[in-house]
């Protein structure tokens, strides 16, 4: 990004970074974050093509190998990937940000920065699939183990243990659209010496929901989805809060003057997921796919409030439908988390449905305008047979536990007309 130019009359509308002052609305901050003004400076967030970055000393050299501030290496930091990260983190209103591949290196990011051998994971069951399999495969080969419980307060505060960690919950989970009571989890995982984690992927980068508001400590997601918008990036990002207690964690206080805690302090958490995602695992976010993710989010309001409306009139139609069995979505009074969603929603309940068909095999295929793939957040509508795709890999009590049976159709609505998407569904269903 290019070097920040002379404060401009309208200073106090952007600082030197281009980093949005708070009482901006999201739709301005998504546009407008990450920019420079000045003469000559770029109307949008430039790509840098580098690997490495200059030095002119052997000091200053040393001096950022040491705080990781600035820029050496591009997989620590690049311009463009950092211009997104300050993005996002003016969206999420949080503290920081680190931008990676994708989701799932996100999601494994924010549980390593906080647990180790030995300690332990709550989750709730309703889940993504691919955070399921890892909370059940993946983390007990590292000595972590996890509890998956029911998306309640009380199953949440039972399955604590002392070597309990972090909470972990989805913002809107996938596909069943549970919304979790997010200050009863905080308040459970902090009164444990714990972490809140949420997944915010459903809820389009803190345009339906901002956790960290409510409590949370980390906020994870995939960007693929909302942020790109298209169809055709990957990426995922985690921010951390302003706030958090890591007093009680190992992890940041062994060591005594020498611990993260003391020597990184409240940037502490903030620095050790960037250290495991992007300094010790190479994650990183390429700056093309950032330059895509950044664009996405300037449309992002736009599209997700068009999708979440075209939702809730799809859902009511579906629901009267005969040839459709239950039909799961949170703006449904009959939803389980319809208080908590309204409670903790904004701007609709998601773009995000399920309903069951007698038939999944002869439903897909005559399909015209709905498209088969297993992605969500596109401009397009899509739909997958969750059972044997985005689920299929983990048991079958984990899938009916994340909302998913054999007749299930999961749908992703787009930006198509909502009576071309009922046209199309119902000739699919006769």
């Amino acid at each position: 990004m290019t070097d920040a130019p002379a404060r401009s009359p309208d200073a106090d509308w952007i600082d030197e970074a281009g980093t949005s002052t708070p009482d901006w609305s999201y739709e301005t901050t998504a546009v407008q974050t990450g920019i420079g003004r000045g003469l000559g400076v770029t109307i949008g967030i430039p790509v840098h093509h580098a690997a490495a970055f200059q030095f002119e000393t052997l000091e200053q050299a040393q001096e950022e190998f040491q705080l990781n501030t600035g820029l050496s290496y591009a997989r620590l930091q690049n311009p463009t990937v950092r211009a997104l990260e300050e993005r996002l983190t003016a969206l999420e209103g949080g503290a920081a940000t680190i931008a990676l591949s994708s989701g799932q290196a996100a999601t494994l990011t924010t549980i390593m920065g906080v647990c180790r051998a030995g300690d332990h994971v709550v989750s709730t069951a309703s889940l993504f699939g691919g955070t399921s399999g890892m909370l059940n495969n993946i983390l007990p080969l590292m000595g972590i183990s996890a509890t998956l419980t029911a998306n309640t307060p009380d199953a949440v505060r039972a399955a604590m243990q002392p070597n309990t960690r972090l909470v972990w919950a989805e913002t809107l989970s996938n596909p069943a659209g549970d919304v979790p009571d997010i200050a009863a989890f905080a308040d459970i995982a902090h009164a444990h010496g714990a972490l809140l984690g949420i997944d915010n992927t459903c809820a389009g980068v803190g345009f339906l929901c901002r956790p960290l508001e409510h409590g949370a400590d980390i906020v994870s997601q995939s960007l693929t989805k909302w942020a790109g918008g298209h169809g055709g990036v990957l990426g995922g990002s985690v921010t951390v809060g302003t706030q958090h207690d890591l007093t009680r964690n190992p992890i940041y206080t062994e060591g005594g003057p020498n611990s993260v805690l003391n020597v990184r302090g409240d940037a502490a958490l903030a620095w050790r997921q960037r250290w495991f995602g992007a300094h010790q695992l190479g994650m990183n976010l390429a700056p093309q796919n950032a330059h895509q993710i950044a664009q996405g989010l300037e449309t992002l309001a736009l599209r997700l409030e068009r999708e979440s409306a075209t939702a809730l009139a799809l859902a009511h139609w579906l629901e009267a439908h005969p040839g459709v069995g239950r039909v799961s979505y949170v703006g449904l009074p009959g939803h389980p988390s319809h208080a908590n969603a309204q409670r903790v929603l904004r701007h609709g309940f998601g773009a995000v449905l399920t309903f069951e068909v007698p038939d999944p095999s002869a439903f897909l295929p005559r399909l015209k305008v709905l498209r088969i793939a297993p992605n969500l957040g596109d401009t397009r509508t899509l739909v997958v047979h969750p059972w044997t795709t985005t689920h299929g890999r983990i048991a079958e009590p984990a899938r009916h536990a994340a909302g998913v049976t054999p007749l299930t159709i999961r749908m992703s609505v787009g930006l198509e007309a909502l009576a071309d998407l009922q046209a199309d569904i119902g000739q699919a269903l006769r």
